[in-house]
């Protein structure tokens, strides 16, 4: 009796992997421009698709009250559906150390500089 036949498959999933510094000079004057208000950083690109960064250094809901500042990653590229794994770091310059850090990650941020990372649709 013959042996049955052997079959083998393969599926690989590309990943891209980049990187976007948005620093943003001046803080403490952004710092009362208004709740929902924000600072966009410019486009860019990774895996060919347009990205971009909205800083809210009032919070961008009310309820935040202004005690916190919210940050965002956005796909700015039109009709897409995208899956990402982005790491978002908070770096305070002054040197002033205790913030109050919520995460809508469901993880206690204690001492900074902080990371966000989130792996979902955009």
């Amino acid at each position: 009796m013959p042996s049955p036949p052997t079959t083998t498959s393969l599926s690989v999933t590309q990943t891209i992997n980049g990187s976007h510094s948005f620093t943003i000079k001046g803080y403490s004057l952004a710092k009362g421009i208004g709740i929902g208000k924000h600072i966009a950083s410019d486009t860019f690109t990774v895996g060919g698709y347009q990205w971009a960064i909205y800083f809210y250094p009032d919070g961008k809901n009310p309820e935040d009250n202004s005690a916190y500042v919210s940050v965002f990653i956005a796909l700015a590229s039109d009709g897409t559906d995208v899956r990402a794994l982005f790491e978002l770091s908070l770096l305070d310059q002054s040197g002033k150390g205790k913030h109050k850090v919520h995460s809508h990650f469901d993880r206690a941020l204690e001492s900074g500089p902080y990371t966000l990372k989130y792996r979902g649709s955009m």
